[in-house]
């Protein structure tokens, strides 16, 4: 208690000093406070931008494998088509048994299979060529005899003097025909099925949006979405129906709701070369439709497209070779969209790295500054020193009184400077999260109105994109928070601790009676 006592009574009485060490302490704090709440702002930040762009694993053809193993074979050309036909195609079974795996927190898949249209027209520009070509030659066809008059041409004179018409079958029928013939036994219309909002990705980032009707949030119904142009060419509006017929039996056939109209907004759908844009013939559905499909129709060609959410970067090669333990074909690769999260999250790692920098700075400054005014204060108050450990107390307990003494003044000083740091660094932080929190909003804007605008009727349906996460970083919560006191806390201590090893060490070095001795 005597110490405590005496150590309040040494802070008022060199009151100059202790403000000078209270100043310097509350500039490092308020430094420290900036540079902390950036820290944790960018935290939250990155951390957000991870939730907005999850690490996805998606699995397609290894062609390098594939060209590799053809290569080293010599194998020929009706060879390599034969391999190629065998290799056998990604099942649902094997999308859900990689899927099964403590590395993954979710996964999607699309589900794609081709068929034809009962009274649908197909959106093709090599059709509209072909019948531009045919039209051309079943008009008048000019042949020209004799010679035209000397010094003109023929094409001066009226009547087109030296020709004569005739009329030509056309010849290009049978041509159009087989193409057409052709294509319908592949089936001309894609329907993609997708099971659930998440694996929308056209969607999310804009390339589709839906301009008419909505996309339905029932992923069991059979409903689909069109696009505008299929939409057009057929007369087709929200709330018709549309038939779809196997490609190999015209007596299987499909009937399906139309529940939206879509449009493409890629630079391809911009492209004045083409009359249509590549997604025309594509419909939209939802994986249950196109598994009665396949269930009805042995024949069906479907093909499966998985794509995995993992719990974090780090377990990518893990979950590759778990994968490839699983029996996955050696013709088949993973590939991840790592590069687009570390892009997205570059530049405010960047600036965490140099708040973290700086705060380095600052702390190595401060301590040294504090460790010389310290052993200033220490020789300044020799005598004192000398007399207390002239009338009996201990080193230890001489060292706590200083330690007390730079405790008081220095948590103080920590509360002032955190007022400080936190009121300046308000601005700082939220200039930072100001832009992401508004791009958050308009983000989600975009995605509700390209889905048709019905994400918003339920707000439990905004859960549904992580995106919407970033709008709960608030600024207050961002800067003065429990997390950032506490390392200020432990900061303050470090500097105590700092000055007090430092007056500890002169302390033991000094001896009462040669500074008696001294000051007489």
């Amino acid at each position: 208690m005597y110490i405590l006592k005496n150590a309040f009574i040494s802070i008022i009485r060199n009151k100059g000093r202790n403000i000078l060490i209270g100043i310097i302490i509350m500039v490092i704090s308020a430094s420290c406070a900036v540079t902390l709440a950036i820290r944790s702002s960018a935290d939250k930040i990155v951390s957000a931008y991870e939730k907005k762009y999850p690490i996805e694993v998606t699995i397609g053809m290894n062609r390098e494998n594939l060209t590799k193993s053809f290569r080293e074979n010599n194998t020929s050309q009706e060879e390599m088509i034969e391999s190629f036909n065998e290799i056998e195609p990604i099942t649902i079974e094997d999308v859900e048994k990689y899927g099964d795996s403590n590395y993954v927190s979710n996964y999607y898949y699309t589900y794609s299979v081709s068929l034809n249209g009962k009274d649908l027209t197909e959106a093709t520009d090599s059709l509209v060529k072909e019948t531009t070509k045919t039209e051309v030659e079943t008009n008048t066809r000019t042949e020209t005899f004799g010679t035209p008059p000397t010094g003109g041409r023929g094409d001066k004179f009226p009547g087109n003097w030296g020709s004569k018409s005739t009329t030509e079958k056309k010849t290009t029928t049978t041509t159009t025909e087989n193409i057409r013939n052709e294509r319908a036994s592949r089936g001309v219309f894609t329907l993609t099925g997708y099971n659930s909002y998440d694996a929308m990705n056209d969607f999310i980032n804009g390339n589709y949006t839906i301009t008419d009707g909505e996309v339905n949030s029932n992923f069991e119904d059979n409903y689909c979405v069109i696009s505008e142009e299929l939409a057009t060419l057929n007369e087709i509006k929200v709330g018709d129906k549309i038939t779809l017929v196997s490609p190999s039996d015209e007596d299987i056939t499909y009937e399906l709701e139309v529940t939206g109209i879509y449009k493409e907004n890629t630079d391809e759908a911009s492209d004045m070369r083409n009359m249509f844009s590549s997604s025309a013939n594509n419909i939209i559905t939802n994986v249950n439709v196109v598994k009665n499909i396949v269930a009805k129709d042995e024949d069906a060609n479907a093909t499966v497209n998985p794509t995995y959410v993992l719990k974090s970067k780090d377990n990518i090669d893990a979950f590759e070779q778990e994968v490839k333990d699983k029996d996955l074909n050696e013709y088949y690769m993973l590939s991840n969209n790592l590069d687009i999260v570390n892009n997205a999250t570059k530049s405010i790692i960047s600036v965490k790295n140099f708040a973290t920098t700086f705060l380095i700075i600052t702390l190595i400054i401060g301590a040294v500054v504090l460790l010389v005014i310290t052993m200033i204060n220490i020789r300044e108050r020799k005598y004192e020193i000398g007399v207390l450990r002239t009338i009996g107390m201990r080193k230890s307990l001489v060292s706590c009184q200083f330690m007390f003494e730079l405790l008081a003044v220095c948590i103080v000083a920590l509360l002032i400077g955190a007022g400080i740091g936190g009121l300046s660094s308000v601005k700082i932080s939220n200039s930072l999260l100001a832009s992401e929190i508004e791009n958050a909003k308009s983000d989600m804007e975009a995605i509700n109105q390209n889905f048709g605008g019905n994400m918003m009727h339920d707000n439990r349906d905004m859960q549904k994109f992580d995106i919407v996460n970033i709008e709960t970083v608030n600024s207050i919560d961002a800067v003065v928070d429990f997390q950032v006191l506490g390392k200020l806390l432990l900061i303050g201590v470090g500097l105590t601790l700092v000055g007090s090893i430092s007056a500890m060490i002169a302390i033991s070095r000094f001896s009462p009676l040669d500074i008696l001795k001294e000051r007489s």
